[in-house]
């Protein structure tokens, strides 16, 4: 589990300052959407505009809820982690050394045939590369 941060000088503050902006984000979103209503309810209104006006109060209340869902998380975090009993430090396994590998030569593969079978190949690609560029000129 990876270490929590540290924690904040005041959780009053933090909250306080978490609150804050909730409040600031609903009211904001609130007077999107009443703009929203104002443009939808006017001559030239569409059904976008009341679609946003339904949209904006739920970006509005984004925040509040992530903050209630870090908060379940959290709290569901510490519950099992004090119901955990403290395991041991786990003792990583010793990795062996690598092997030296064997100085002997590898069976023969028949790596010459494939050598010539890419030569020809790579003059017959040399060849068409050829006709393309007089083909241009």
């Amino acid at each position: 589990m990876p270490a929590s941060p540290p924690p904040a000088a005041s959780p009053w503050g933090r909250r306080i300052a978490i609150v804050a902006t909730c409040v600031v984000s609903l009211l904001v979103c609130c007077g999107l959407a009443w703009w929203q209503w104002d443009r939808f309810t006017s001559a030239n209104g569409t059904f976008q505009n009341l679609g946003y006006v339904l949209q904006w109060p739920l970006f509005g209340l984004f925040p509040a809820f992530m903050f209630w869902r870090i908060r379940k998380l959290r709290e569901k975090a510490e519950a099992e982690s004090a119901a955990e009993p403290e395991a041991p430090a786990a003792r990583k396994p010793e990795v062996p050394a690598p092997r030296p590998r064997p100085d002997t030569p590898l069976p023969s593969t028949g790596a010459a045939d494939e050598d010539d079978e890419l030569a020809a190949y790579n003059r017959y690609l040399r060849e068409l590369n050829a006709r393309d560029q007089q083909a241009a000129e």
